[in-house]
């Protein structure tokens, strides 16, 4: 058991606006997919495709969302109590107003995970995986209990809500967890929050050693076309990881808090944020850069290391947690557990009849 959260006010998602580069666009339909976005501080889930060489943006109502995770039927949405599945059914997307979608995604099922403080999920081999930070470990669900603990680092000595390492971020590789990120290796109730500029570390899971030391609030690591990436987030930069050596190259620097990772082909999307007056972000390099920072998504060219493309929500939206390519949908649609918040109307799918007598 824990302390009770106080309650929160619905986040009121005000006039968004934005800007983005004249290519935007292009480089989406280049990388074949539509973009999620998910902004916790907002309470929404965005989506942006593109239809006639235009974006089309969508926003979408789940409380406190954090990470997104895609497969190739399904979506899944951790948010501040429960974990929301989205099913695929390409089949309905000529038929609804607004479009034309090439694709949908209706919400099905909420798992009730309680407030763990999910942040990133990532479908793995046959089921679901997320990173439960209150509970400083890597879970798994289940339809009988909140969570099923799977694996946690082996400095933490007891299960217990203290989000003792803060334990973030998640990269799968063959379907099964290969590296995590933790702000620092500490055992004491929120024990990172001493030090945290200095104190981030990149963990291989099935050793449970550390890769990297010394990062500033790292997020987001990733495989991807063989090599490891990581989110030096403190720095606003995405590195390249040796993980034989032990090592790290800054590949590109960029105007924001750097969180949320996702690849396609030769493109990275990082989203970008603002960073607070609090004491999380107090202290940390990037700060010196404070009136210059941006929230948004900047597309990098990983075989040249630079800048293809940037999102930038000027307003409406001053943070952002996680950021998914959606293959294979340029303009999906998506309809969320909160049809009338979304201002879409309701969408029903119904299994052929099966009358009782």
């Amino acid at each position: 058991m824990t302390t009770p959260d106080p309650p929160e006010p619905e986040a009121k998602l005000t006039a968004v606006k934005y800007e983005h580069t004249a290519d935007f666009a292009e480089v989406l339909t280049a990388a074949g997919g539509a973009l999620l976005i998910s902004t916790y501080q907002a309470g929404r889930l965005v989506c942006v495709g593109v239809h006639d060489g235009r974006l089309n943006f969508s926003f979408h109502a789940f409380e406190q969302c954090m990470g997104v995770a895609v497969s190739s039927s399904r979506l899944a949405v951790g948010t501040r109590h429960d974990v929301w599945m989205l099913r695929q059914a390409r089949e309905l997307a000529p038929t609804l107003d607004g479009g034309p979608f090439d694709n949908c995604y209706l919400a099905r099922l909420a798992h009730h995970t309680g407030r763990i403080h999910v942040h990133e999920l990532a479908w793995g081999r046959d089921e679901l995986w997320l990173v439960n930070t209150l509970f400083s470990c890597l879970s798994t669900l289940d339809a009988d209990t909140n969570f099923v603990p799977r694996w946690k680092p082996p400095f933490i000595t007891q299960l217990a809500g203290e989000d003792r390492c803060h334990l973030n971020g998640m990269a799968l590789e063959n379907g099964v967890p290969k590296y995590v990120t933790v702000l620092a290796r500490t055992d004491t109730p929120a024990g990172w929050r001493a030090d945290k500029a200095k104190t981030g570390c990149l963990l291989d899971v099935p050793s449970g050693e550390p890769v990297l030391t010394g990062l500033c609030m790292p997020h987001s690591p990733r495989v991807h076309a063989g090599r490891t990436w990581v989110l030096d987030s403190g720095h606003g930069r995405l590195s390249l990881v040796d993980p034989v050596a032990g090592t790290c190259e800054p590949v590109v620097h960029l105007p924001g808090y750097t969180r949320g990772l996702g690849f396609a082909g030769k493109y990275a999307f990082i989203g970008l944020s603002k960073i607070r007056e609090t004491n999380v972000f107090g202290g940390l390099p990037i700060a010196a850069r404070r009136s210059d920072l941006k929230c948004g998504v900047g597309v990098v060219d990983l075989t040249t290391g630079t800048l293809a493309g940037q999102l930038e929500f000027q307003s409406g939206v001053e943070e952002i947690f996680d950021v998914q390519v959606l293959p294979g949908s340029l303009n999906p649609a998506l309809r969320g557990p909160n049809p009338t918040s979304d201002g879409t109307p309701q969408v029903w799918l119904s299994a052929a009849p099966r009358w009782i007598g």
